[in-house]
């Protein structure tokens, strides 16, 4: 069986036109094959900052209930400083996010963060919260850990700490989890952050 390994020329195409073809066929291995640099280091930090209070005023609800319910408003907090510093860097660092890494690194990362979004509400349903927390970093740790693939090599890195977490998270009692949720969400994302940003450009 012979396989193609470079662009398919016809005989009959001028010289300009398979010289087009062969361009075109190495953007599309360059592109397929480089790394995506445009993660928001700076975007992380913030997030990192902001889930610390939340943590804080998580802990002090009545409820389980209230407190998801803050922890629902620091997520779509975090989502809307994480989309737009991610469009802005990659638009200062000329990066698509339609097309190429870009929009491998975010189509890898998505399906487990929506799987958190929907195991979230389906365990709030049903009354059943004891390991969400564990959830939580499970489903975040193995997105950013399959994102990162095509991302620079800190990323998946970032999502085996959240792993890990994850792990420990089932063997430490509930008061402790608070404390938990900040060092991850809050330390971790400060931390990387703040490597990513000088090491990235942002």
């Amino acid at each position: 069986m012979h396989i193609q390994h470079g662009p398919v020329t016809r005989k009959d195409q001028s010289p300009e036109n398979q010289a087009t073809e062969h361009l075109r066929f190495i953007r599309d291995v360059m592109e397929r094959s480089a790394s995506f640099t445009a993660v928001p280091g700076w975007g992380m930090f913030v997030v990192g900052l902001t889930v610390l209070p939340a943590t804080w005023i998580a802990s002090i609800q009545n409820s389980s209930n209230d407190s998801l319910i803050v922890w629902f408003t620091q997520a779509a907090i975090a989502v809307i400083i994480g989309l737009w510093t991610l469009h802005r860097k990659a638009h200062k660092s000329g990066v698509s996010l339609t097309s190429g890494p870009g929009r491998k690194y975010i189509l890898t990362l998505a399906p487990s963060m929506v799987a958190g979004l929907l195991f979230t509400i389906a365990l709030w349903q049903a009354g059943n919260l004891d390991l969400l927390a564990t959830l939580w970093l499970l489903l975040y740790g193995a997105g950013t850990i399959t994102g990162g693939a095509s991302s620079v090599r800190v990323i998946p890195l970032l999502g085996i700490s959240f792993m890990v977490m994850g792990i420990i998270s089932l063997f430490i009692s509930p008061e402790w989890m608070y404390v938990l949720l900040a060092l991850s969400f809050g330390g971790l994302h400060i931390g990387f952050g703040i490597y990513i940003a000088r090491k990235y450009g942002g």
